[in-house]
């Protein structure tokens, strides 16, 4: 089987949904780190020349990972991800919100909930992402800030990590 190494992202407006495919060429139990370590996720979540800079990360049901999107200019966006449902290597759940450095819930823009969904394909792994809003209007505001180009760059950063 050939890994398609192409990240395909599926816009459902009717039903206020993104669903981001991947596949990787590494074992499952790799790619699952990638995914749930923050000292892995700092080295390819965000588009290069951008970096992500982990403040905490509890990888548990109820935990929550805070982090900052640092661009050459500096500091940029702080995020946090609050973890729901946790069954390992085989998904996890959790909503996604922007905040303030100390993990304050901001509404500047939409938070999200995540599903995101790990399979094993042939000597790879498959990931898939569904991504829910509120509205078919917030769906819209992450896709203009160029979700789907930064989260395609981000793949690209974690095959050359997988490859290293």
């Amino acid at each position: 089987m050939t890994i398609q190494k192409h990240t395909v992202l599926t816009k459902d407006t009717a039903n206020n949904k993104l669903v981001i495919t991947r596949e990787f060429d590494a074992p499952l139990e790799q790619v699952w780190q990638a995914w749930t370590d923050s000292a892995i996720l700092d080295q390819w979540w965000a588009p290069k020349p951008w970096k992500a800079r982990t403040k905490s990360m509890e990888f548990r049901e109820g935990g929550t990972w805070l982090y900052c999107m640092v661009g050459p200019d500096g500091p940029g966006s702080w995020c946090r991800a609050d973890f729901e449902s946790i069954v390992k290597y085989k998904s996890y759940t959790g909503i996604d919100a922007f905040c303030d450095e100390k993990g304050n819930i901001t509404n500047e823009f939409p938070s999200m909930h995540w599903k995101v969904e790990f399979s094993k394909i042939g000597t790879g792994t498959r990931v898939e992402i569904t991504i829910t809003f509120t509205s078919a209007a917030d769906l819209e505001k992450i896709l203009e800030l160029g979700f789907q180009e930064g989260f395609t760059a981000a793949h690209g950063n974690l095959d050359e990590l997988l490859a290293g």
